[in-house]
């Protein structure tokens, strides 16, 4: 198969709450695996009561089990969503199966102080025998200060470490100070991590915000390599992403000779900010627009506007934005996909992580 024909599509289809579960199959001459893929809503992959839940990031351990690390927060601390950046934690759920049920085992990383403040949006990887989670932390409630942190454990029963060569809290990727790359301009720090070895390099990418003179700023993506997986890791001077098709959430795998990134499309470039973007790259350093498809819609294209409204929106307007792509590899191949939404219909709980299978033909 060569290169043009190894980009996955995914399509998310039929998330439902309780009801029966429906299948959508998309049929692409540019799959990865077959000419068709579907992707069948399991359930609620992670959820806690009184508290919201977004994102969770899966990790197969050496027994089998499946590990989810999900940000968290209380919904009574903040009357609105901002939580996520002034009390959040990262909780630890666990399952036999990747379809679950997850059970709640505690905090894997907690709200220390005011410089190491609401560790959020976790994403966990298992590389060269040793699971690393990556993480975003800030200070005193400043987004501006968003910097990205990386423990690293030899099993997940809660001993992490910081990586050998982060700072001493494990600070991995900081705004850079030097002025010849891309971010050094950046108004909310680096954040949004996601880790992949590619050709015996490590590769972190990041997201950040650029300024736009009269046009806001530029979300945007770009990757840090690094020669061992500890680190320490070098800010690549070139962005990977166009400045002109903005994305948050982006979650990076490889297949074969390939890198892809799942993303929401925050700048409606293909569809609406709801919904999220597939992209490729040969090289892992440019992801172009002409390699990039719509890989999934937002709630409402799947559940309809009625069954929504029946709901309450903790995030965004009841058309359930779907977020924080996470993707469980299993022997090399995309096999279930975690996302988040701010759409709640289950009374006491707030926005929470649902799951899908991925099956190809």
């Amino acid at each position: 198969m060569n290169t043009q024909k190894l980009l996955i599509i995914l399509f998310l289809s039929s998330l439902n709450f309780g009801c029966k579960s429906k299948i959508s199959t998309i049929e692409s001459s540019q799959s990865t695996f077959s000419d068709k893929m579907k992707l069948e809503y399991v359930g609620v992959a992670a959820e806690n009561k009184g508290m919201h839940v977004w994102g969770s990031s899966p990790v197969i351990d050496k027994d089998g089990k499946v590990h989810l690390f999900a940000a968290q927060w209380p919904m009574a601390t903040q009357k609105d969503f901002s939580g996520w950046f002034k009390d959040c934690e990262i909780g630890h759920y666990v399952s036999d199966s990747p379809e679950g049920p997850f059970k709640y085992v505690g905090i894997a990383v907690e709200d220390k102080n005011g410089l190491f403040n609401a560790p959020h949006n976790p994403t966990i990887s298992y590389i060269d025998g040793k699971y690393v989670l990556n993480f975003i932390v800030n200070e005193n409630n400043k987004l501006k200060t968003q910097r990205i942190i990386m423990y690293v454990a030899d099993d997940l029963n809660g001993t992490w470490r910081p990586a050998k060569g982060a700072e001493t809290d494990g600070t991995i990727l900081r705004r850079p100070l030097d002025t010849t790359k891309w971010n050094y301009t950046a108004v909310l720090g680096v954040s949004n991590p996601s880790l992949i070895k590619f050709k015996d390099k490590y590769m972190l990418y990041h997201k950040s915000v650029i300024p736009r003179k009269g046009r806001g700023g530029a979300y945007t993506y770009g990757v840090a390599v690094a020669d061992k997986l500890e680190g320490p890791y070098v800010i690549h001077p070139e962005k990977v992403t166009p400045p002109n098709m903005a994305l948050e959430d982006a979650f990076a795998y490889t297949v074969k000779d390939s890198v892809y990134m799942m993303s929401r499309d925050f700048g409606s470039t293909l569809g609406n900010s709801g919904g999220g973007l597939l992209w490729r790259s040969a090289d892992g350093f440019t992801f172009p627009k002409e390699n990039t498809k719509r890989a999934y819609e937002d709630l409402a294209h799947y559940l309809g506007k009625e069954t929504l409204e029946k709901g309450t929106a903790y995030r965004g307007k009841k058309d359930g934005h779907l977020e924080r792509a996470q993707v469980l590899m299993i022997d090399g191949i995309p096999a279930y996909l975690y996302l988040a939404t701010g759409v709640q219909v289950k009374d006491g709980y707030g926005s929470s992580s649902h799951v899908f299978k991925i099956i190809f033909e």
